[in-house]
């Protein structure tokens, strides 16, 4: 058996520290400095002085040695405590620059993903992130990434209702968040309760727990979340063609909850027969005529000639008639007009 004191070229892993197969304890500390003394001097060639070192090396003895790098893997040289000192530093120091490295690539991730978020406070002011939208298609999808945003309370305030499609998608998630015990408030125009798949559609919100209120004057068209992200629809009533916002800012939440809650003050209590709620002073002049006419059986260009309209403008306000009254039919419009009261019979 050799002393082998070159430097390591290559950092070998600490092998592991077993127990003996049998289950007893590891050799103490002394008697592995005892058994290195002595392969020390086997391998100088002086007496190892103790007959109990003359003969192999117990497992548990070799492997405690082979650990601390002061024997080879094969049992063949004794090293040097100077090289197994600097194979211990070195592999230490693998192991701390590795780690390093991994902590710094860990941070570096941080960082970038930091570096995402908005940031709130700027110098002491207050702002803002706001994301604009044209496509109203694309802002669709983008608001179907909040579908759990709302989990406490939702309060919207509405001028108008879009199309049957649009009201279809959205009650989806709208129903959901009711069903999670998400509080929904919500105020609407007069005219957005018109027509009667917007009728279905408020029914259907009033029937699932949600609390509405039709107010006559609605200054906004906006949604908000928890107090924390509202929803805008920018420009003027009922096409909002300047697109769309989301704003993430609970101070702003609070200035549109302000609104809403006045509004909210000055409405009444949704019904869900709101036709039979409305009052015969919604109704001009011009469209009450043409009720009773319809009601006397006359024919559209009876009417049109009786107003001095076209056939064409009789349709766009016959039409508009139909859609306050929440009919289908003229039969049906009969009926609501007569439980109004507008019918006069004196055409």
């Amino acid at each position: 058996m050799s002393i082998d004191s070159r430097t390591p070229r290559a950092v070998d892993r600490p092998t592991c520290a077993c127990p003996h197969p049998d289950g007893a304890d590891r050799p103490t500390a002394a008697e592995a400095r005892n058994a290195y003394g002595t392969l020390v001097r086997q391998a100088m060639g002086t007496p190892p002085g103790d007959a109990a070192g003359a003969g192999p090396l117990p497992d548990g003895v070799a492997r405690w040695l082979i650990e601390r790098r002061l024997l080879s893997e094969d049992r063949a040289a004794v090293r040097s405590v100077e090289r197994a000192l600097r194979e211990l530093v070195a592999a230490q120091q693998q192991r701390l620059r590795s780690a390093a490295s991994s902590l710094e690539a860990g941070m570096r991730a941080i960082d970038d993903v930091v570096g995402l978020l908005p940031s709130t406070r700027v110098a002491g002011v207050h702002t803002a992130e706001v994301e604009f939208f044209r496509d109203r298609e694309l802002f669709r999808k983008r608001l179907h990434e909040f579908d759990a945003l709302g989990r406490e309370e939702v309060i919207v305030m509405r001028m108008s209702l879009p199309d049957a499609k649009v009201l279809d998608a959205s009650l989806v998630n709208d129903l959901h968040m009711l069903d999670q015990g998400v509080r929904w408030r919500m105020v609407v125009s007069p005219a957005a309760t018109r027509a009667p798949y917007a009728r279905r559609y408020l029914d259907t919100l009033v029937a699932r727990g949600a609390r509405l209120r039709v107010a006559t004057a609605v200054p906004a068209h906006f949604a908000s979340f928890d107090h924390a992200v509202t929803v805008l629809s920018l420009g003027a009533a009922p096409r909002f063609e300047d697109g769309d916002a989301i704003v993430h800012s609970p101070l702003l939440a609070l200035c549109f909850q302000q609104v809403f809650e006045y509004g909210w003050a000055a409405g009444r209590p949704y019904a869900t027969d709101q036709a039979g709620d409305r009052s015969d002073e919604e109704f001009t002049a011009q469209e009450r005529e043409i009720v009773n006419l319809m009601a006397l059986g006359a024919k559209d260009e009876s009417i049109a000639r009786r107003l001095g309209c076209s056939d064409r403008t009789l349709r766009r306000l016959m039409t508009h008639l139909m859609q306050k009254l929440g009919a289908a039919s003229r039969f049906e419009a009969g009926a609501r007009a007569a439980r109004l009261g507008l019918l006069t019979h004196d055409g």
